[in-house]
């Protein structure tokens, strides 16, 4: 391909594929000596904007010396060809970023002024539209962590996040979905619930997240059991079909706003009550749900430690819930333990499968808490009289319409896969004998992260005890599950100098 370098050409490159993952940073790397680079005055760690087409995207750039790429060439990371859809050798055109007028309602914010509706939509629209880097992404949510996002603009930050990207419909007049807000290991109840609620002829398109912060989501789980990175013909297909579906929401691209702040959020180790909201109620909005029951785990080392927070949490979900079109329905349960035996995908998956098909051996309180929000999403919805939810949610899952109606939701995904079991194992002992006082979440959190959880799916944890539980020394509090030996020995090295995941009184 010649170029024209005479003075009233565009700035224009050929487009390279490198190979190079940054996660989900859009990075073109161009030549020190690059005409376009000399002609556009551009340095290292500048801002420039690609276009293909109809098609754009923010991109930092870094200059290299050598012959990795010719002086014509830029060299694109995964994240911004995937974005830009170009194919080798395309012609990419090269320009300055244009002022993002959003940024002064950014710059409002962080001086204590509250954002109304239009300047939510300003900002989230020009975020949907790549046209914030990181540092302008973590400008926002800084500046909406103090002071406090309030309700109105938590409303505001809602809509603009629906309005921004594609929503579902459905038929049927009443479209329920379920939610748990994080913070406790092992509270895997998102695909018994779907299993009842849809047995029981409820349509329910659940979406669901991968980790964020803990040692799997439930779509993490459910791929250890079938597809769930289906797109948005084939969600609807197989909840035509089977009445639920649990897939996972990335691959639908519902709320695509939300994606992007949770992204830069887990940097800033940031996860405002208000941010928080807007994220859940928009994902709900997207899916074409009406009706949602949300699950508030609360405990000392959970994300919500006190009653107080949870009410006032519930409060502020229900009000922007009703401002939005949607009835919710707070639950505020019990989180001074982890949920259920396994910690991490597939031993998540397998306490799921032992509830799911009546195993004696299954554990009840994962049981009873998938029941329980079940009861409540059937009272909310009309199907059952106040009361009475959880009584018919324990029938449909005694009697097998939730197992069978759970096999056919994953073999319309895909079909259904059998979990995988790691290949290393160590136990950890109790060091002297007296009853389990605590459970700390955050610290087996981390465990199970250090040993391999969530990318490998068969690491993480299995528990021996529960809150009151007579131990005796030597006896197993817990099982640490890899699938390398070298995670599993940074896993047990954290254990040894972090002994309050569990402990025990005399």
């Amino acid at each position: 391909m010649s170029h024209d370098l005479s003075a009233n050409a565009p700035p224009t490159v050929m487009a390279r594929r490198l190979g190079l993952f940054t996660q989900d940073e859009a990075v073109v790397l161009m030549r020190t000596d690059c005409h376009v680079c000399r002609s556009e005055g551009l340095s290292p760690r500048a801002q420039v904007l690609m276009v293909a087409g109809d098609r754009e995207v923010m991109a930092t750039l870094y200059q290299i010396e050598g012959n990795l790429l010719g002086e014509h060439e830029a060299g694109f990371s995964e994240a911004a060809w995937r974005r830009l859809g170009v194919a080798e050798g395309d012609e990419v055109l090269v320009r300055h970023p244009p002022t993002l007028a959003s940024m002064s309602n950014v710059r409002r914010r962080i001086f204590g002024k509250r954002l109304d509706e239009p300047a939510m939509s300003a900002i989230i629209g020009d975020v949907v539209a790549g046209r914030y880097t990181d540092a302008h992404l973590a400008a926002f949510l800084t500046a909406c962590s103090s002071p406090p996002l309030d309700t109105g603009e938590v409303i505001g930050l809602t809509r603009a996040m629906v309005e921004t990207g594609s929503r579902l419909a459905w038929s049927a007049s009443v479209v329920i979905d379920k939610h748990s807000v994080g913070g406790l290991p092992g509270n895997r109840t998102t695909p018994i619930v779907v299993a009842i609620l849809a047995a029981c002829g409820l349509t329910i398109p659940k979406t669901s997240s991968r980790a964020i912060t803990s040692p799997a989501g439930t779509a993490d789980v459910m791929e250890t059991l079938t597809r769930v990175d289906l797109d948005a013909p084939t969600m609807r297909r197989v909840v035509e079909a089977q009445g639920g579906c649990l897939a996972w929401g990335g691959a639908v691209g519902l709320s695509p706003a939300d994606d992007i702040l949770i992204r830069v959020e887990r940097v800033l180790d940031i996860d405002t009550e208000g941010q928080l909201v807007a994220s859940v109620i928009s994902k709900k909005l997207a899916a074409g749900s009406t009706h949602v029951v949300i699950d508030i785990p609360v405990g000392p080392t959970a994300k919500v430690r006190s009653d107080d927070a949870a009410a006032a949490l519930a409060s502020r979900l229900e009000t922007v819930g009703r401002a939005c079109g949607l009835q919710i329905r707070c639950l505020l349960t019990d989180g001074a333990q982890p949920v259920g035996r396994g910690v991490g995908p597939a031993l998540e998956a397998r306490d799921v499968l032992a509830v799911l098909q009546g195993d004696p051996r299954a554990p009840l309180d994962l049981r009873r808490r998938a029941c329980q929000l079940a009861g409540a999403a059937l009272e909310l919805s009309g199907h059952t009289p106040f009361g009475e939810g959880e009584a018919l949610a324990e029938r449909v899952l005694a009697d097998g319409r939730a197992w069978s109606r759970f096999q056919r939701i994953c073999e319309a995904q895909g079909g259904m896969r059998v979990p995988p079991r790691s290949a290393f194992s160590a136990p950890l002992l109790a060091t002297r004998s007296g009853r389990v006082a605590q459970i700390n979440n955050r610290t087996l959190a981390r465990l199970a992260k250090l040993a391999g959880a969530p990318d490998a799916k068969a690491a993480g944890l299995e528990l021996h005890c529960r809150l009151g539980d007579e131990i005796q020394a030597g006896e197993t509090l817990v099982t640490v599950h890899a699938e390398a030996a070298g995670e599993l020995a940074y896993a047990l090295e954290f254990a040894a100098a972090n002994a309050d995941y569990v402990s025990l009184e005399t």
